[in-house]
């Protein structure tokens, strides 16, 4: 039989790869779903019966006329479809084995739908250059050609490209849904995926890869998707390392090859070398580091995160120089080596010949570039698995600092590049130089964390403990200190030890969440001199520096003056002074958004990130800014490129660090061609963002468009806009204590915690309160539920009353939508989480609030500003419908709803059952808990979105 991915024509495949728009060009992507979802099929049947298949083909077909009715106005129709659907999940709810199941089935559905579009994202990618398609405005051709455009050469575009630096921190997600084992299943199949892609491939190579992939998806199902505990700090740890072996090791020479000749297209004859490009990618961690509320976070898997970071970086780098010593065969009878190489080999050579260790000068006597691989290998610790024969107990001491390894692979570089070896020295070692200069010896920082109010609590303490009589006989001894304040500055002491035993610059950001005052950021120091951490700069210590994250509205409308005092401080001058008079600062997008909802939290954030920078430049200060972005938009995440772009003219160094975490890390980083295609993203906005090429284009235009320069009159609309949208959302979500219950009982928030997900608690202290709770929780009860409130609430409100208040209010709302970038980016987030949002599905989640007449009044309220907001952005945006101008998203989404809604009706059925059980004093189920879970899972995924 033929394979499912067999093509009519191989001709009729190639023109698939090479359409640039139309039917055919989504065609492959139907054919992955279609043929996904057959094989899936298969597997249900032969793993768990026919009348499963059944049963999840009756919910699937049912859900899909209920959404067909819907988009018809046929409302009578819609509503008699779902009634059959809540009866259908009914009539399975007393088989948990069943339930479970089914929930099982749609969440699988929705992996392997993921695994498709990002396949398809992939082949679009390759299409795109196989097209040789105009560069599109987010690409770093694009940039780059409105930069030439603008009248810039070469040589300004590389000196502004050494301005900047991108640092990806990837975070624990307490709410990261996905197992270490499933992540490697998705990989193995998305191989596979890509391989069916390939042109042209014998029939029965097809029918043997679609055996894998049946294979691969038989292994899945039978491998538990909802963990049995909850994972270990250490797990996280593992999990986002694995991102370096899966893509990015091998991300970066391709990445700086993409830039190195984007930069020579468009500056014909600038043929730069890759490693004598600008650093433009490091990376960070938080895993193992913040204890920010997670007690297991403790001194000893902040040992653990480095010491895994480190074990891994030191095997890659050997298995990059045991390639090297594999391919570098050049003999000094062929071919000379530089006089600097024979220095340096003599150098070593004479300490192994000192210790008697002459095998490899013996065995490789004119082979010197392998005789000086085999000495760095050395250096690095090899391995008994090396296959470079080295001695047992190297004399090479091992490298301390990554300027030498760096300095010795750039000497063998050297000799290459002066003896005819050019394209040696550009395919061998400018990719691992590349990779050296970013990771160097520590692969990534590990940013420490922790709330201000614990060490304002430690200083206190220690400040009472520390005082004493100046009559001797007075002396007391200190109390003993609380596990609070003993654990704080253990944390210091382990820091202090850390960078005593692995590079100094693994650790050199100390998070401050929760800060207000100057005060938070002097409290740190104090704590870390205290502990025996050097937080000035020296020698190769970049030292410690407190970042202080501001987060509530009131924290970011004060940033600016707390700041001004800081820096302003003779006290704090010297550290400045050892700092290069540089700070970090970090904005904290997720509780500013649960603080104050999203225009408020935006405009707030842009606003401080402006007066930072000014107060900055006042003080003489160069400013870093780290974006506590995350993923989801309810917490201020959304397209990475837009949201860069958005920032402040005038108020950007180049250099930015934003957090990655959950389900954005595997949608960025799982494979070499996202990975690359994300950074490329992040350089080629933060290109655009420093250079402005568009204002220089524009300049004298009477409206700026998408330059990101604000008038007057927008800075205006943007206030009058925040004010009226914060007032609503503070009355009606933060301030009316309604809402709160409504939340806990509507959404599946309560069971997160059943849910095994990630090791942090969703709540800071346990207590069952608005400011305890979390924003991530936050965020995720409500996406669950699909009512997502934090994205859109208080939006229509205020849009409405402007454009009441205004004779032309909305003429200048779709001139702010059409030219003003920020604005731009919270319409687009806003469309996009109305658009996944589901009234309907909403009010059955809303009858499992005990209050009828309370759940009434808020479900009321919730929907009539939904509506509104629907109404406003559509008569913002000039479209008749949502996504009108984003087919590939509306498709995705229109796609995914008719199989989240089952688990959604299922997750309803099982939360009322959970808590019936709950009332009568029943024992947990963990069955139950177990299908709770799943539908969590499959949601998630149906969404791509956790919280």
């Amino acid at each position: 039989m033929p394979s499912l991915w067999s093509p009519s024509n191989w001709p009729q495949r190639l023109s698939e790869l090479l359409a640039s728009a139309g039917e055919l060009k989504e065609s492959p992507l139907r054919r992955d779903v279609r043929s996904l979802g057959m094989l899936l099929g298969e597997v249900l049947k032969e793993q768990s019966g026919e009348s499963l298949y059944n049963a999840v083909e009756e919910l699937r077909r049912t859900a899909i006329a209920r959404r067909e009715a819907d988009a018809t106005g046929d409302a009578v129709a819609a509503v008699s479809h779902l009634e059959q659907s809540l009866g259908r999940v009914h009539s399975h709810a007393d088989d948990l084995t069943r339930v479970y199941q089914l929930a099982r089935a749609f969440s699988f559905y929705f992996e392997l739908i993921n695994l498709a579009e990002t396949n398809h994202r992939k082949r679009r990618r390759r299409s795109s250059r196989l097209n040789d398609a105009p560069p599109q405005r987010g690409d770093l051709r694009g940039t780059l050609r409105r930069l030439r455009e603008a009248g810039f050469d070469a040589k300004r575009v590389v000196a502004m490209l050494e301005r900047i630096s991108i640092t990806p921190v990837f975070t624990a997600h307490p709410t990261e849904v996905a197992r270490r084992s499933v992540m490697f299943k998705r990989r193995r199949i998305s191989d596979l995926l890509e391989r069916l892609d390939r042109i042209a491939v014998p029939e029965e190579e097809l029918e043997s890869l679609e055996r894998e992939v049946t294979g691969e998806i038989t292994a899945l199902w039978q491998t538990d998707d909802v963990r049995s505990a909850r994972p270990m700090v250490r797990d996280e740890i593992r999990m986002a390392l694995d991102y370096y072996e899966a893509s990015l090791f091998d991300t970066l020479p391709v990445l700086y090859t993409e830039v190195a000749a984007a930069i020579d297209d468009e500056f014909p004859g600038a043929k730069i070398p890759i490693a004598e490009l600008p650093q433009l990618i490091r990376f960070g961690s938080w895993i193992g580091g913040d204890r920010d509320g997670n007690p297991f976070v403790t001194p000893q898997t902040t040992g653990e995160s480095l010491a895994m970071a480190h074990s891994l970086l030191l095997n890659h780098y050997r298995r990059r120089l045991q390639n090297l010593f594999e391919q570098l065969g050049s003999s000094t009878q062929q071919v000379p080596v530089s006089a600097e190489l024979q220095a340096l080999l003599d150098h070593y050579l004479a300490q192994l010949r000192a210790a008697g260790q002459t095998t490899l000068e013996e065995r490789f006597h004119f082979e010197y570039l392998r005789l000086l691989i085999a000495c760095i290998l050395m250096r690095l610790g090899s391995t008994p698995q090396s296959s470079v024969p080295l001695p047992p107990n190297p004399a090479l001491a091992p490298y301390t600092k990554a300027a030498d390894l760096l300095a010795d692979l750039t000497v063998l570089r050297n000799s290459l590049m002066e003896n005819r070896g050019e394209r040696l020295a550009e395919m061998l070692i400018d990719p691992l130089l590349i990779e050296v200069r970013t990771y160097g010896l520590h692969l990534q920082t590990l940013d420490i964390r922790q709330h201000a109010r614990v060490h304002a609590a430690a200083v206190a303490e220690i400040a009472g403990c520390a005082e004493s009589s100046a009559d001797s006989s007075a002396l007391r001894l200190p109390a003993a200190l609380s596990a609070q304040t003993a654990e704080v500055l253990e944390t210091f002491r382990t820091i202090a030890e850390l960078k005593r035993k692995y590079p100094p610059e693994a650790i050199q950001q100390y998070v401050i969440s929760g800060a207000t005052t100057a005060e938070d950021v002097l409290h740190v120091l104090w704590l870390a001199r205290l502990g025996g951490v050097r937080v000035e700069t020296e020698g190769d210590d970049p030292g410690l520096q407190p970042v202080p994250l501001f987060e509530s509205i009131e924290d970011l409308e004060n940033a600016p003056d707390s700041m001004r005092r800081l820096w302003s401080s003779e006290a704090f001058q010297p550290l400045l002074k050892s700092w290069g008079y540089r700070q970090e600062i970090m904005l904290g997008y997720s509780d500013s958004n649960k603080d104050g909802g999203m225009i408020t939290s935006t405009w707030q954030i842009w606003k401080a990130h402006r007066e930072l920078h000014r107060v900055a430049a006042e003080c003489g200060v160069t400013l870093r800014l780290f974006h506590g972005r995350g993923g989801t938009v309810g917490r201020g995440g959304g397209p990475t490129h837009r949201a860069i772009f958005a920032q402040p003219v005038d108020s950007f160094s180049g250099e930015l660090r934003l957090t990655e975490q959950g389900e954005v890390l595997n949608w960025k980083y799982s494979d070499v061609v996202l990975a690359e295609r994300n950074l490329e993203l992040m350089i080629a906005a933060s290109l655009d963002a420093l250079a402005r090429p568009d204002a220089l284009l524009q300049r004298g235009a009477a409206t700026p468009h998408l330059t990101g320069e604000i008038t007057p009159a927008w800075e205006a609309a943007m206030e009058r806009l925040s004010e009226t949208s914060y007032s609503f959302y503070r009355l009606h979500i933060i301030e009316n204590p309604e809402t709160f219950t409504y939340f806990e009982q509507a959404t599946p928030v309560a069971e997160l915690e059943n849910a095994r997900i990630g090791s942090r608690p969703a709540k800071r202290t346990g207590k069952r309160t608005m400011a305890d709770l979390r924003a991530i929780p936050w965020v995720f009860g409500w996406m669950q539920s699909r009512q997502l409130v934090p994205a859109w609430f208080g939006v229509g409100h205020a849009l409405d009353l402007f454009v009441r208040e205004n004779p032309n209010g909305l003429e200048q709302l779709r001139s702010m939508a059409r030219d003003f970038p920020l604005f731009v980016d919270i319409i687009r987030n806003v469309e996009m989480a109305l658009a996944k949002s589901d009234f309907g599905i909403a009010q059955l989640y809303a009858s499992l609030v005990e209050d009828e007449k309370l759940r009434d009044r808020v479900y009321t309220m919730l929907k009539a500003e939904f509506d509104l907001t629907q109404k406003m952005l559509l008569a913002v945006t000039g479209q008749q419908r949502l996504l009108e101008t984003n087919p590939v998203l509306e498709r995705s989404i229109r796609l995914r709803n008719p199989y989240v809604d089952p688990m959604s009706l299922i997750q309803v059925e099982l939360i009322r059952r959970k808590r019936a059980a709950a009332a009568n004093g029943e024992p947990e189920s963990t069955e139950l808990n177990r299908a709770i879970s799943a539908t969590i899972n499959g949601i998630s995924a149906g969404l791509r979105n956790t919280g």
